[in-house]
């Protein structure tokens, strides 16, 4: 008798996490336990033979096309950071943890001529985005506290993510650029989607069938 082949789903961390627990819930899937209570990073859930983990959004496309994992679901920014898409299909739009990923500057600054020093997590984005202007820049890669960089004079405009655009004002900032609309997808590996096709489509047919996608 063959074993029965398993699923594993990688998850980011976080709010996207919180949107999503919701949608799994709608197609019948549940965590086993509590995750928040828990420091765990595995979890059993209601379907046998899944299994979720929760990880930093910037290693869900990694675990992903390396096989780690079948599946995963992550924002699009760091499907864009990744540039993983040749080892990893994406199928569904959830539509869920939606934000934009924009440029922003000291507020009211003009723009500046010449080459610019850009602080972002998001360095290839930032790469590809301005070199597509026409701009020439220096990259600096920053972790957090993004917003700090043109205040303490470390960077001329930042690259990140914005919602509500609330700590952009905090720290005299305002959004410029719009690089992309942003929202969380699922993802399959492409060797997983061969080898476990009769487990993994029934899902993406599912979660199809969830929120309307956004674009």
């Amino acid at each position: 008798m063959e074993p029965r082949q398993t699923l594993t789903l990688a998850v980011t961390k976080g709010r996207i996490l919180a949107e999503a627990l919701p949608l799994l819930a709608r197609i019948g899937i549940r965590p086993a336990e509590e995750i928040e209570a828990s420091r765990k990073l595995v979890f059993d859930t209601s379907l046998p033979g899944l299994r979720l983990l929760v990880l930093r959004g910037s290693d869900v496309p990694t675990y992903v096309q390396f096989g780690a994992a079948d599946l995963g679901i992550a924002g699009k920014d760091m499907l864009m950071e990744h540039g993983g898409d040749d080892c990893y299909y994406e199928p569904v739009n959830l539509g869920i943890a939606r934000c934009r990923l924009m440029t922003a500057a000291p507020l009211g600054a003009e723009p500046k001529a010449g080459r610019l020093r850009i602080a972002t997590k998001y360095v290839n984005v930032a790469r590809r985005y301005y070199a597509a202007q026409g701009r020439q820049v220096d990259i600096i890669k920053l972790y957090g506290a993004m917003e700090l960089a043109p205040v303490m004079g470390l960077a001329d405009e930042i690259v990140d993510i914005v919602d509500t655009g609330s700590t952009l004002t905090a720290n005299h900032l305002e959004a410029r650029e719009l690089i992309a609309w942003i929202s969380s997808r699922l993802i399959v590996n492409k060797g997983a989607l061969k080898t476990k096709y009769a487990l993994i489509q029934p899902l993406i047919d599912h979660l199809r069938q969830t929120p309307e996608p956004v674009q």
